[in-house]
């Protein structure tokens, strides 16, 4: 029989047992800009990191767009109840590198906490883009995108053109617009979204022409814009004369809203916007079978055109935090960029894979096979290798650039300016925002 002694102290223990706190995890919150299904689809990722280990927790916070929740993290910070994630636009990268102290280098974060990384297995551009001038990665890659051309089979063949046969050139996609107007196959030729991303920061990369001073602005705050040269003219001037022509239908300012019902609804024949937008045109063009293509160039301007570059967005870490959530953050960024992890995510999304391991493992899981034209996007951003002028852009504030152009763009198209005068006129607006952010962040 056991002495009382003895059933006292298993009583004790026992009690002690069942009134210690169960172990909290570590929560972090990472706030992003992805509603609807994309949102599903994130939160899907936390659920699957969470569920990998038992030490932290993901907790992913809808912000609304993009711009707000830049603008949200930037004004919780300054409160010092910023998040230790956030999820960052493209645009967005001039913006959060000039913020003194509020960010946490995402090369540093996984060499602080000893997880394993190597820069090489990134796709080149994205990781360029997001890096500094010494090539230190400075935020996670995460929803990226490059934009292609989309275009209508069904509308080709009855113009009699080659339903397999994409324009290369944008010689060739005049022509075929010609005769697919003439053939009333279709009553426009091509739409946009987009214009400042795919028909001119794109346009600059692919034909390796310089987007601004110290390599598109990678090399400091007191950068100039330079995208009034030839090419880019020359281009604005045939958007001119095309759209007078009905050969080019306008889509609307920033992301181009009006463009993707013209496509959808047989209206244009061909459609230029990111490669992300894959899923929902493939879902919307219900009456026709769509084409994928990259972007056309110039062939007297350039023998073969460079990578185009990206869209879309990366994780920034956000100084602030305690120590334990960013060893959590550490190891959810390893998970993040498992070929697992990415293939599916940019198999259901259409947003680029971020390493050549995750489209490796597409390719073996027969995926392109399965979905011609899924690997146009990653083969035009992985064309040889990325120039100055096309690893990127790294200006302050280039929301609101975009949007000078969007407006000297309207004014051109409206017989108020020449092209020249309108590129002309942007670049002097868009050098006026760029003063202002440089003396706002010296």
């Amino acid at each position: 029989m056991a002495s009382k002694a003895l059933i006292s102290g298993m009583a004790v223990a026992v009690s002690l047992t069942l009134g210690a706190p169960a172990f909290a995890q570590t929560e972090i919150q990472w706030w992003h800009a992805m509603g609807g299904e994309l949102g599903v689809k994130l939160e899907a990722i936390a659920k699957g990191f969470n569920d990998s280990q038992s030490d932290y927790k993901i907790v992913p916070v809808y912000k609304g767009s993009y711009p707000e929740t830049l603008t949200a993290a930037i004004a919780a910070f300054r409160a010092k109840q910023n998040p230790a994630i956030v999820q960052v636009f493209e645009v967005g990268t001039g913006t959060l590198m000039a913020a003194k102290g509020a960010v946490y280098p995402v090369h540093k974060l996984l060499a602080d906490h000893k997880e394993p990384f190597d820069p090489k297995s990134f796709l080149a551009p994205v990781v360029g883009y997001y890096s500094d001038t010494e090539g230190n990665i400075l935020s996670l890659p995460f929803n990226s995108s490059t934009p292609i051309m989309y275009y209508n089979k069904d509308v080709f063949e009855k113009a009699g053109l080659d339903r397999n046969t994409p324009p290369k050139t944008w010689a060739e996609v005049e022509a075929f617009s010609k005769k697919i107007l003439d053939t009333k196959a279709a009553k426009c030729g091509f739409t946009t979204g987009w214009v400042s991303w795919v028909q001119l920061e794109n346009l600059s990369a692919l034909h390796d022409k310089p987007y601004g001073t110290l390599e598109n602005g990678f090399g400091g705050l007191s950068s100039e814009f330079q995208f009034n040269g030839d090419v880019q003219v020359k281009h604005f001037d045939n958007l001119k004369k095309w759209a007078d022509a009905g050969i080019f239908q306008y889509g609307g300012p920033v992301g181009g809203n009006d463009a993707p019902p013209k496509f959808y609804s047989g209206e244009c024949a061909i459609y230029f916007n990111s490669s992300a937008s894959r899923a929902g045109v493939v879902a919307n063009a219900k009456t026709f079978e769509v084409g994928f293509a990259p972007l056309p160039f110039y062939d007297d301007a350039i023998k073969e055109p460079k990578n185009s570059i990206i869209g879309g967005a990366t994780l920034w870490v956000l100084q602030g935090r305690p120590e334990k959530e960013y060893e959590g953050v550490a190891k959810f960024f390893t998970y993040l960029s498992k070929p697992d992890v990415q293939a599916e995510w940019h198999q259901a999304t259409g947003y680029l894979p971020i390493t050549y391991a995750a489209f490796e493992l597409g390719k073996t899981q027969g995926y392109y096979a399965k979905n011609p034209g899924a690997d146009i996007a990653i083969n035009q951003i992985t064309r040889g290798e990325p120039s100055v002028n096309s690893k990127g852009l790294r200006f302050g504030n280039l929301a609101q650039v975009r949007d000078v152009i969007d407006g000297e763009f309207e004014a051109l198209l409206a017989g108020k300016k020449s092209a020249k005068d309108a590129l002309d006129a942007a670049v002097v607006g868009g050098n006026r925002i760029l003063r202002d952010f440089e003396a706002a962040n010296k």
